[in-house]
């Protein structure tokens, strides 16, 4: 399908009310059309899985042109550049976490992004890297533990940044990689536990908020195996 035919259904499918709403959600919209995040989807499933046109739709720098373009992209064709080239155009959370959630994850690199991205000072590279710790978490299944133990000294390491979406992201991936097993539960618990000791707001809200969602699903199942 040619990038001009697309474009002109993401066209048809923009609303003008959910453009002007977007920046309620803190999505910056100065590039958007206005297209909800399902009928994104919806015209993906009619596109077969195209590297080249993916790397033609996020050329058009159109908002929902480039989660299209996360959504057709081959994994297995992505570069490291790419990730590299991409990731610095990243102008709102929404888009960072559609291509960590749809395409970065699912590459060879997701990892070694993730943990190079923790280091940076770009808020939304930043989110990227936590982001996909957290996608990395839901998607692989056949990760073993040692794939994200690393994980645990990076999200102590940078609890204490208090921008908005880098804390979110943080603490996203701290409940995500927990909820994997008992063992890497554990170790978010703990992990949880040293971040409240630091004296950074951020932190104790990454904590608290961590430790109230893992600490409750095992008073669940302690539950569930008394009944």
């Amino acid at each position: 399908m040619q990038v001009e035919k697309i474009i002109a259904l993401l066209k048809q499918r923009a609303n003008p009310d959910y453009l002007a709403g977007m920046q309620r959600f803190g999505i910056d919209n100065s590039q958007a059309l206005g297209v909800k995040l399902p009928d994104i989807r919806k015209i993906a499933k009619g596109i077969t899985k195209d590297h080249n046109l993916a790397l033609e739709l996020w050329v058009t720098g159109i908002h929902e042109a480039r989660i299209l373009a996360s959504l057709v992209d081959d994994p297995a064709m992505v570069t490291e550049q790419q990730i590299d080239n991409w990731t610095e155009d990243f102008h709102s959370w929404d888009l960072c976490d559609q291509l960590c959630g749809n395409l970065f994850d699912r590459t060879p690199f997701a990892i070694t992004k993730a943990i190079e991205f923790s280091a940076r000072t770009e808020e939304f590279v930043k989110r990227a890297g936590f982001v996909l710790m957290a996608e990395y978490a839901v998607h692989n299944k056949k990760a073993t533990n040692e794939a994200f133990i690393p994980f645990f000294a990076v999200i102590e390491r940078e609890a204490w940044d208090n921008r908005n979406f880098v804390k979110k992201a943080v603490n996203w991936a701290l409940r995500q990689i927990g909820k994997k097993n008992e063992i890497l539960k554990a170790e978010a618990i703990n992990t949880a536990e040293r971040i409240s000791t630091q004296n950074h707001k951020s932190a104790k809200w990454i904590a608290s908020n961590a430790l109230a969602e893992l600490k409750k699903t095992i008073s669940s199942q302690t539950t569930i195996k008394c009944l």
